[in-house]
């Protein structure tokens, strides 16, 4: 157990870095196909093929989920995991073509670094480097980018990146989540309510807290595009209305350490990927489907806290702390 997504049987995580531009791209693949769930948050999303993931459509499973950087530009890396895919044969089988199935969610990380995106060799790249080894965290793939706590400006925001985390529900069915925190607010522990990476005082003398300057009426500066992204991933057998929930409550891992978080500049998402590796074939019931749904909360949570914790200073910005 790496205590990653990958945890999860038959889930590969790979990245593609670009260090000089600051931006990258993250593949979460899943080979044999996972039913696939969504639910998005805040009023500025960038995705492609969340349709999909809802309940009512032809195709329940995806092959892949990838998190870019790049803003609605770096959309164009999930053709390059598709591309690579489908080279590997892996699709929904179409009359004798493999369509691979790859929703994707992108981060504003334009405002630091170079103005670049991860193109289509970037996502085939991140897609060949799939693995079910412990996954690289902190300032790489779509995490390479990422900051948090933008609510006096970018020179005041902290380094983030992307993390990871997994929960044993037992049984031998895990849940897992990888987490890009690309935020406007503060990263906040909930055990301690000690803001772990965020806005940082003018004065250099630690954080100033985005949610106290917010209902203190400050002016702000012209607002700094955020969205942060996760990946749910389980081996339980879910139908795609079970994974659409997981993914509506594991929102709640966000809410727990992100303030303010949904914004109308956030289009936070969270995806899920029910691999059904450790099912019966027996549909689950709403009990074990709401423990799931807990477990994957938790496994947000930490996955979040993981992504500011593990970031280093990138682009003339300090990196959080423990």
């Amino acid at each position: 157990m790496h205590d990653a997504i990958t945890d999860v049987a038959g889930i590969e995580v790979g990245h593609f870095t670009d260090e000089a531009a600051l931006t990258g791209c993250t593949a979460v693949v899943c080979r044999q196909g996972a039913i696939a769930g969504v639910a998005v948050r805040g009023a500025a999303p960038g995705t492609r093929e969340t349709d999909l993931c809802r309940p009512g459509t032809l195709v329940e499973r995806a092959h892949a989920v990838v998190l870019c950087g790049g803003s609605a530009f770096g959309l164009e890396a999930a053709s390059g995991v598709a591309r690579e895919l489908a080279a590997a044969g892996v699709g929904y089988d179409a009359g004798g073509i493999r369509v691979p199935i790859v929703p994707a969610a992108v981060i504003f990380d334009l405002a630091l670094g170079d103005i670049a995106w991860p193109d289509v060799a970037a996502g085939r790249a991140a897609a060949a480097a799939a693995t079910s080894n412990e996954p690289e965290r902190g300032c790489v793939g779509a995490g390479t980018g990422a900051t948090v706590g933008k609510v006096l400006g970018m020179e005041l925001a902290t380094k983030s990146g992307i993390g990871t985390a997994s929960v044993d529900a037992g049984g031998g069915v895990t849940v897992g989540a990888i987490v890009v925190a690309n935020a406007g607010g503060d990263v906040v522990d909930p055990a301690t309510g000690a803001i772990v990476a965020g806005t940082r005082s003018p004065g250099g003398d630690g954080f100033a807290d985005s949610v106290a300057l917010v209902r203190g009426g400050f002016d702000p500066p012209p607002p700094v595009q955020q969205t942060t992204l996760a990946v749910v991933a389980t081996g339980a057998p879910l139908t795609v209305e079970h994974a659409n929930h997981l993914a509506s409550a594991a929102h709640d891992g966000l809410a727990r350490t992100i303030r303010p978080v949904h914004t109308m500049h956030d289009g936070d998402t969270v995806f899920v990927l029910a691999t059904g590796a450790n099912g019966t074939g027996t549909r689950l019931d709403s009990i074990a489907v709401t423990r799931l749904a807990v477990l994957a909360v938790d496994a947000v949570e930490r996955a979040t806290l993981d992504a500011v914790r593990r970031a280093t200073p990138m682009g003339g910005l300090a990196a959080g702390g423990a």
